[in-house]
């Protein structure tokens, strides 16, 4: 979904729409929220979003009169503001013709769909990955919710669970001894059942060049509210692609997380890089009572930039060097009065399994803030393009205003959900992945998002407001 709320209107209003197919709703008035960029599916079909069980969208989004009435008037004529201020319409499962999953800005919400006590999850819609996965059965495991979920990566290349996403839930699975049915490559339909959350060593291997990050953010949440200390060893990829490399969640995740409250450790004990994986880090955290609110509102100016490019393996130094140059002039093109400092690194030896290069740079502000970019090298991808991309990255998130930059924006959701009073956060526009946590997060806990437009006397910022009010979880051991 885009993050500005596109143009309302009826169906018959200016030129008219493609007709929702399958729809059963019939006498039920429609708003189309037409978008230049509502999520697609590999070779560009557009998700079908339609609130009906059997219909597709491929103009836009059916809203049901019952919930078009409760809608704040701007809303209704499309005035302003993120789409969050309006509603996500979440698909029913086929013949149940139920509207769930929707919350606006007055606070209208309705309930997660039930069968018998367990809660049914649609894998396939929003971002449709396995983030769905990560936020539901981190929930569930907290919760003590009984959890199916159906569709798994439905709309993805290979559908189902790839062994980074099986080894997730084998982790949250024996966090608390849970029982875990579907767990296989290939699964597009998993049962789980949590148990108590225990303390202790656990071992999550994706045997892959799976993101030991994406292991973590499943599993931290969850050993918050253990019994006792944890300690987790995670073993894949430390630096793979389409997950947060763990430069990022030492240099930039770590210190923004812990002011809810907490601490942990983590130590990389190897490093590992696509295609063969075999990095591992080892996560210590001690349990809490509870979590504290964030207010991470105000951006302060840049006052330092730094990073590091590594080469690992039989790469030579001198392509860290090469990103690191490029990246700097790319920087100084924007902000010529501070001094850059990217340090060249090449990964000893026997600290890295494989070969892999990449650069992450990291501007720090006046408040605290820290945004970041980054970039991984592979085979026919010049080490300046590499520099750039990251350089680009950087000053992206540094041009919208916000204090979290893109990649952090949605690893928080679940944390201001679970805290105790309310959190704010001022971010850039709201990516699709935030959208899927805070709607996951809402069916799933007591917690209430608002996204507004933030006030800005300049134009050319393009920053919101993220707020939660949330659930208070306590920790039942402590």
């Amino acid at each position: 979904m885009p993050s500005r709320l596109p143009r309302v209107r009826t169906q018959g209003e200016g030129r008219s729409p493609r007709p929702l197919r399958g729809c059963r709703g019939a006498g039920t008035r429609r708003l189309l929220l037409t978008q230049r960029s509502r999520p697609r599916r590999p070779g560009g079909e557009v998700a079908p979003l339609c609130a009906c069980s059997q219909a597709s969208a491929p103009a836009g989004w059916a809203v049901p009169e019952s919930i078009l009435g409760a809608l704040p008037s701007p809303i209704v004529r499309g005035l302003g503001g993120p789409l969050h201020r309006g509603l996500v319409v979440r698909r029913a499962p086929p013949g149940s013709h139920r509207r769930g999953g929707g919350l606006c800005e007055r606070g209208l919400r309705s309930p997660p769909v039930m069968d018998g006590d367990r809660v049914e999850i649609d894998g396939g819609i929003m971002e449709g990955g396995g983030q769905i996965l990560r936020v539901s059965t981190a929930l569930s495991c907290l919760l003590g919710l009984p959890l199916r979920v159906r569709r798994i990566r439905a709309g993805r290349s290979q559908p189902g669970l790839r062994p980074q996403h099986l080894s997730g839930l084998e982790v949250i699975r024996d966090l608390c001894e849970g029982k875990l049915e579907g767990g296989e490559i290939g699964s597009t339909e998993i049962t789980f059942t949590p148990g108590k959350i225990k303390g202790g060593t656990h071992i999550a291997d994706t045997k892959t060049a799976g993101s030991v990050c994406l292991l973590m953010q499943v599993a931290m949440p969850c050993v918050l509210f253990a019994a006792s200390p944890s300690e987790l060893h995670l073993k894949g990829g430390t630096n793979a692609e389409m997950a947060p490399q763990i430069d990022y969640t030492v240099m930039v995740f770590k210190p923004i997380v812990e002011k809810f409250n907490f601490t942990f450790n983590c130590d990389i004990k190897k490093r590992g890089y696509y295609p063969q994986g075999g990095g591992e880090v080892v996560v210590q955290m001690s349990p809490v009572k509870e979590l504290s609110p964030i207010n991470l509102t105000e951006r302060g100016t840049v006052t330092k930039i730094y990073g590091r490019a590594f080469v690992a393996g039989a790469l030579p130094i001198k392509l860290a060097k090469d990103m690191s140059a490029a990246a700097v002039r790319c920087i100084r093109k924007e902000i010529r009065d501070l001094y850059i400092n990217i340090q060249p690194v090449r990964e000893p030896d026997d600290q890295a399994f494989g070969t892999g290069s990449g650069i992450i740079i990291v501007a720090e502000t006046s408040t605290g803030c820290l945004l970041a970019g980054s970039s991984l090298g592979k085979r026919g991808k010049n080490a300046d393009k590499v520099g750039i991309e990251a350089a680009e990255i950087l000053l992206r998130n540094l041009k919208h205003g916000g204090t979290v930059d893109d990649s952090l924006q949605d690893q928080l959701i679940i944390f201001m959900a679970l805290a105790k009073g309310v959190s704010r956060v001022r971010s850039g526009p709201i990516t699709l992945h935030t959208q899927t946590a805070i709607h996951f997060a809402e069916q799933l806990t007591k917690a209430k998002f608002t996204v507004t437009k933030s006030e800005e006397e300049d134009p050319s910022k393009d920053a919101y407001i993220i707020e939660c009010q949330g659930m208070g979880m306590i920790n039942p051991n402590l």
